[in-house]
C-alpha cells in the first residue's frame, strides 16, 4: 500500500498552491483527488476569515483529511438570498483553504451562511459594525478558534495566526461545547479563560435561516454570566434537528462560535474534544453542565474517525515484529487526542535493522533538533543512534550523516547501551540514556551519556557519562526484567522556562538560581523511570559530576519518553501501552512544584503496541494550525494474523500549535 499523508500541519509537507480567476486553492495535497460531499464531512468545512473592506472575500477551511466537492455549493448574506460561487475549481484540499470574492458584497454590519447544494447550512458568521475590518479570522486554531477582528493585513490563504492580535478577548475564550438533538435540545456553553464573562445580552439561533436569534437569558433567565471555568446550559426554544446548527452572538451581533452537525451528530449529542478547545464529535454519553466526556467515536461537527495511512510491503528476512506486553487500563480523567485522527505510517519497510538488531525492532527515543526541525533524532535500545530526515513523507536515514546509523557505546569504547531515551542539549549535543549494558543485561547500568553528533566515525563514545546506578537498588536484583525497568526517556529542560514558572530549587527551597550551579550548562535534565513513572531531576556538570534535584511524581505507573515541548510551554510525561497510550503534560504549579496538568491517549485509530518514543516538532514548523507529532514502535507495527509483512517503526500525526 503507498504512503498517504494524513490531514493538516504535518509540518514536512509542502504546501501547493493551484490560483484561478477569483479563487487560491492552497493546502497539503491541492491536486488529491475530491471527495463526494458526505453529509457528514460537511463539518470540515468552515469559514475561517471574511473581511467586509475592499474585494468582500471570504475564506474556507477544509479541516477535514480528504478533499471535498464543493460544488453548487451557496452563499447569503443579511440582504440577499443564496448565491453560487464564482469557482473556477470546485474542490478543497485536507488542511487546504479556498478564498472567493462575495458575488453581492458584505456590508459593515452583516452574515454570511455557506450552504450545500441542498440548501443545508455548513457554517455562518455574523460581525457587527466595521468587525470585519480589515477582517474577522478564527484566532487560536484555523476551523475552530474564536473570531476576532484582526489587527493587521488579511492572511487569505494562509493560516490565521499572522494577522491575529496577541491577546484575545475574554469573550472568546467562551466556547459552544456541547449540544443535544434528542428532545431536550440543550447547548452548553463554557468559559475556558480565567475570568468571568457577562452574556447577558448574548443570543442564538440554529439551522433554520428564517429564524431570528433568541436570548440566552430567555431560554435560561439565570444565564447572565459565565464564571471562569464554569458551564451555562439551556434548551433551544426553536428546537435543534437533524442536519442542523447552532450560532452564538454578541450584544453587538457578532459571531462567538457555532457548531454544525449532520443526521445523528448529536444524538446523545456533540461536544468538544478536548473540552472547550478541540473538535466536535459524537459523543456516546451526554454531559451537559459538567467536562465533556470524550467518549465517541468521531463523526460530529469538524471531527471524523480517524484513519491509519500506509504500510504494506514485503517482509524482509529476520525483520521479525514482536508482541507488546504490559497493557494497562487508561488512567482515569484522560482526554481525547488534541490533534489530528489521521496518522501515517512514516518509516520505510525494515528501515532499522542493523548488525546487533537484525529484527529491525527496539526504537525507542525520538527528538526534534531544535536548531534545525527537519531533522528527528531516534535512538535504537541495541546502541544506536540514527539521524534522520524526510523523503518522499517518510522518515528516513540521513545518509550524509550514516544511511545505516552510528553505533554507540559506554565511556572507554566498551559495551552495548541499552540506549532508551534521547533529547538534545542546549548546546546541540545528543543525550542518550541506558537502562543496562546489553553486553549484560542482568545488570542495571542506569546512566546519562553526552554525544557529539558532529564527531566523525561509524563509532560514538560519550564525551561525558553520568552513571545513576546506585540510585535504584530496587532494579539490581539479578533479574535481566528488573534491570529493564529503569531510565527510559530523557528531556533537557531549558534553565529560562524553570525560572520564568516559578520552580522552586528543591536543594535551596527557594527559587531556581541557574547561577548557583556554574557547571551545569542552561538547563536541567529530566529522566523518566520505567519501574514507577517517576521523573529524576539531573544537572549534569560538564567536569563529569552531577547533582540530584529530587523525583517528581507523575501520576503515571510507568513513563517511556519524556520530552520539553517550547509550544505547549509543558513537560511531557509518555507512558505506552502499559498507561494506554497516554501523555501527560507537566506544569509548575502556584507553590512553584512540577505537577501533571493534562493526560491526553494518543489517536484512537494507532495500535496498543509498546509505543515508546514521542516528539513534537517546533512551533516553526507550524502549517494551518497543525505540527507534527511522531511517535516510535518498539516492537514493529505489524503483530498478529494478516499483518505479519508489515515491518514499521514510526508514525507520524499532528498536534495543535
Amino acid at each position: 500500500m503507498p504512503i498517504s499523508h494524513s490531514r493538516t500541519g504535518v509540518a514536512s509537507v509542502c504546501a501547493a498552491a493551484l490560483t484561478f480567476s477569483g479563487l487560491v486553492v492552497t493546502g497539503m495535497l491541492a491536486a488529491q483527488p475530491a471527495a463526494a460531499a458526505d453529509p457528514a464531512d460537511y463539518q470540515n468545512i468552515r469559514i475561517n476569515e471574511v473581511t467586509s473592506s475592499n474585494n468582500d472575500t471570504v475564506e474556507l477551511y477544509n479541516a477535514g483529511s480528504t478533499a471535498l466537492s464543493v460544488s453548487g455549493w451557496k452563499m447569503s448574506d443579511d440582504s440577499f438570498s443564496p448565491q453560487s460561487f464564482s469557482l473556477s475549481s470546485s474542490t478543497i484540499p485536507a488542511g487546504g483553504f479556498v478564498t472567493f470574492n462575495s458575488p453581492k458584497g458584505l456590508g459593515d454590519s452583516d452574515k454570511l451562511v455557506i450552504y450545500t447544494a441542498d440548501g443545508t447550512v455548513v457554517d455562518r458568521v455574523e460581525w457587527a459594525t466595521n468587525a470585519a475590518k480589515p477582517a474577522m479570522a478564527r484566532c487560536g486554531g484555523d476551523g475552530t478558534g474564536a473570531w476576532v477582528t484582526t489587527t493587521v493585513a488579511t492572511t487569505f490563504g494562509a493560516a490565521n495566526a499572522a494577522g491575529c492580535p496577541s491577546s484575545l478577548p475574554a469573550a472568546s475564550r467562551v466556547r459552544i461545547n456541547e449540544v443535544t438533538s434528542d428532545g431536550a435540545d440543550t447547548v452548553e456553553l463554557y468559559n475556558g479563560g480565567t475570568s468571568a464573562v457577562s452574556i447577558g445580552s448574548w443570543k442564538y439561533v440554529d439551522g433554520d435561516t428564517g429564524h431570528s436569534p433568541v436570548s440566552v437569558s430567555s431560554s435560561s433567565p439565570s444565564a447572565t454570566s459565565i464564571p471562569a471555568g464554569g458551564y451555562v446550559t439551556f434548551s433551544s426554544t426553536l428546537g435543534l434537528g437533524d442536519n442542523d446548527s447552532v450560532l452564538l452572538v454578541d450584544g453587538n451581533g457578532s459571531t462567538i462560535d457555532s457548531v454544525t452537525w449532520a443526521t445523528d451528530g448529536a444524538k446523545p449529542s456533540d461536544e468538544r474534544c478536548a473540552n472547550g478547545t478541540g473538535w466536535f464529535r459524537t459523543a456516546v454519553t451526554a454531559t451537559p453542565g459538567s467536562a465533556n466526556s470524550c467518549s465517541g467515536s468521531g463523526g460530529g461537527g469538524g471531527g471524523q474517525t480517524g484513519q491509519l495511512l500506509g504500510g504494506g510491503g514485503s517482509l524482509t528476512s529476520g525483520c521479525t515484529p514482536e508482541a507488546p506486553g504490559g497493557t494497562g487500563a487508561t488512567p482515569a480523567g484522560t482526554l481525547a487526542w488534541p490533534g489530528g485522527l489521521d496518522v501515517t505510517i512514516a518509516d520505510n519497510v525494515c528501515a532499522f535493522t542493523t548488525s546487533t538488531g537484525p529484527e529491525g525492532r527496539d526504537v525507542s527515543g525520538l527528538a526534534f533538533d531544535p536548531a534545525n526541525p527537519s531533522v528527528l533524532w531516534a535512538a535504537k535500545n541495541k546502541n544506536w543512534l540514527y539521524k534522520l530526515v524526510k523523503s518522499g513523507g517518510k522518515w528516513v536515514p540521513d545518509a550524509s550523516w550514516s544511511a545505516t546509523g552510528k553505533q554507540i557505546r559506554f565511556a572507554g569504547g566498551s559495551g552495548q547501551p541499552d540506549a532508551e531515551g534521547l533529547t538534545v542539549g542546549g548546546n546541540g549535543h545528543l543525550y542518550v540514556t541506558s537502562e543496562r549494558d546489553n553486553s549484560n543485561n542482568t545488570v542495571p547500568k542506569d546512566t546519562i551519556m553526552e554525544f557529539d553528533p558532529a564527531a566523525t566515525g561509524s563509532t560514538l563514545t560519550p564525551v561525558h557519562q553520568w552513571d545513576m546506578t546506585s540510585q535504584f537498588p530496587q532494579l539490581n536484583t539479578g533479574s535481566k526484567d528488573d534491570a529493564n525497568l529503569g531510565f527510559e526517556g530523557v528531556g533537557h529542560v531549558p534553565d529560562s522556562w524553570l525560572t520564568a514558572n516559578g520552580w522552586v530549587d528543591p536543594l535551596t527551597g527557594a527559587a531556581y538560581n541557574p547561577a548557583n550551579y556554574p557547571l551545569h550548562g542552561s538547563g536541567l535534565f529530566f529522566a523518566g523511570l520505567e519501574w514507577d513513572g517517576s521523573l529524576h531531576v539531573y544537572g549534569l556538570n560538564s567536569d563529569g559530576t552531577f547533582l540530584t534535584f529530587g523525583t517528581i511524581a507523575t501520576g503515571k505507573a510507568s513513563v517511556m519518553d519524556v520530552t520539553f515541548d517550547a509550544g505547549t510551554q509543558r513537560i511531557i510525561a509518555t507512558c505506552d501501552n502499559t498507561c494506554g497510550e497516554t501523555h501527560t503534560l507537566m506544569k509548575v504549579n502556584a507553590a512553584g512544584a512540577i505537577v501533571p496538568d493534562v493526560t491526553y491517549t494518543n489517536p484512537a485509530v494507532m495500535p496498543a503496541d509498546n509505543l515508546e518514543g514521542f516528539a513534537i516538532a517546533p512551533t516553526s514548523t507550524c502549517a494551518n494550525g497543525f505540527r507534527e507529532a511522531v511517535w516510535s514502535d518498539d516492537g514493529i507495527y505489524g503483530f498478529g494474523s494478516g499483518s505479519s509483512s508489515y515491518g514499521h517503526a514510526l508514525y507520524s500525526g499532528t498536534f495543535p500549535c
